[in-house]
């Protein structure tokens, strides 16, 4: 059997992986490539349906949408980061806008990185790889 040239950049299997938004359409989409690439994934509606589940699955690392009710991703972020336990996981902020200032924002609460939606499989997958292939796990 052969690989493509995807598949030889690093499968996810094994890799966890949380996706909070509001939006199920995101939700599903990501969780099918990410599904494809091996990964198990924890979906979250929210900030809160997500620290209620994130000390149960320990995702290795967490995409959080800017724009949600209740707590938004720079709440949910920052609450993520404070925990000592979580401090070191990779936190990727989703927002429909490309904004230096939600960049900037994002930084200041402890995100890693920044994807706008709608995302590709390919830049999904890719971020995720940087993350747990590109020795950022390694430092926790």
């Amino acid at each position: 059997m052969t690989e493509t040239a995807a598949e030889s950049k690093g499968s996810l299997a094994g890799v966890k992986v949380m996706v909070i938004d509001d939006s199920n359409t995101i939700r599903r989409s990501a969780e099918i490539f990410l599904l494809q690439a091996g990964a198990t994934v924890i979906l979250a509606e929210d900030g809160f349906d997500a620290l209620a589940k994130i000390a149960d699955y320990l995702p290795e690392v967490v995409f959080v949408d800017i724009m949600m009710p209740r707590l938004d991703g720079y709440q949910t972020c920052a609450l993520i980061k404070k925990n000592p336990k979580f401090a070191a996981t990779p936190v990727v902020m989703l927002s429909s806008k490309d904004g230096l200032f939600d960049r900037a924002r994002g930084r200041m609460v402890g995100s890693n990185e920044y994807l706008t939606k709608p995302f590709t499989k390919d830049s999904l997958l890719r971020t995720v790889s940087a993350h747990v292939h590109g020795g950022a796990a390694a430092s926790g």
